[in-house]
């Protein structure tokens, strides 16, 4: 078994032509089913995404079959060649954007929803998430198909140079700012605030969107996040909800 990329609570690993996403055993069957729908109704609208193959049980472990693509990440070719930042960060905002120019299937999950949710599950005090709640409720309702997570580590590209999107497991329907500035968050996160910085100005100038308006998003984009667990993530997405001065 080829190990493609280990995460906490799952192994991606390679079986012939396809690529096989284990979860382990005590992961939720209703986020595993619900991952392999939103990869299926993304695929439906035939964005350069991995078929899905197959959703099954394997030694009490769920696991998603889909296509296997050969190819680098974005993040690896970055890695391997740091010479080559601007330009694959540019073409990196154009795969994004061809994803906010997608109009969403009706079925899919609505982005607003999910964050209205998450934002009540945080520790944060009551005052806080009233704040987040009413600036969320007042954002411009989108049906853009929106990554939910995008990073370098989810474009492949082919030898070829073409490019496949991986990883729906978060996709909603909504604000394609949300999702910039979610990007955002996780460039901070992983390269610091430069890089971030960078691909932030990149994407406000090809899409025509003022940076205070993705900047809007991103104590409400913080805040939904802080609930995922992870620790050291969680304290620096909360602050990136206190430093924001309510309106």
């Amino acid at each position: 078994m080829e190990i493609l990329l280990e995460r906490p609570n799952k192994v991606i690993y390679r079986d012939g032509d396809y690529a096989v996403k284990q979860f382990d055993a005590n992961y939720s069957t209703s986020d595993v089913l619900n991952e392999a729908l939103n990869q299926a109704r993304v695929e439906e609208t035939g964005l350069p995404i991995p078929k899905l193959v197959e959703v099954r049980k394997k030694d009490e472990k769920w696991e998603i079959v889909m296509d296997y693509i050969p190819g680098k990440t974005m993040k690896q070719l970055l890695e391997e060649d740091p010479s080559r930042e601007d330009e694959i960060l540019d073409r990196f905002v154009d795969i994004q954007l061809s994803i906010h120019a997608t109009v969403a299937p009706a079925a899919l999950n609505k982005l607003k929803d999910k964050m209205q949710r998450k934002i009540s599950e945080t520790t944060l005090d009551a005052t806080t998430r009233y704040e987040l709640h009413t600036r969320l409720e007042s954002m411009p309702k989108h049906k853009k198909v929106c990554h939910g997570d995008l990073g370098l580590g989810d474009v492949i590209i082919t030898p070829e140079g073409k490019y496949y999107i991986i990883d729906w497991a978060h996709a909603t329907q909504g604000n394609a700012s949300a999702d910039a500035a979610r990007t955002f968050l996780k460039f901070s996160l992983t390269y610091g605030e430069e890089r971030a910085n960078k691909y932030l100005d990149l994407f406000c100038k090809k899409s025509d969107t003022a940076k205070q308006y993705v900047q809007r998003w991103m104590p409400i984009v913080a805040a939904s996040q802080s609930v995922k667990g992870h620790e050291a993530e969680r304290d620096l997405l909360l602050k990136w909800v206190n430093v924001v001065e309510y309106e």
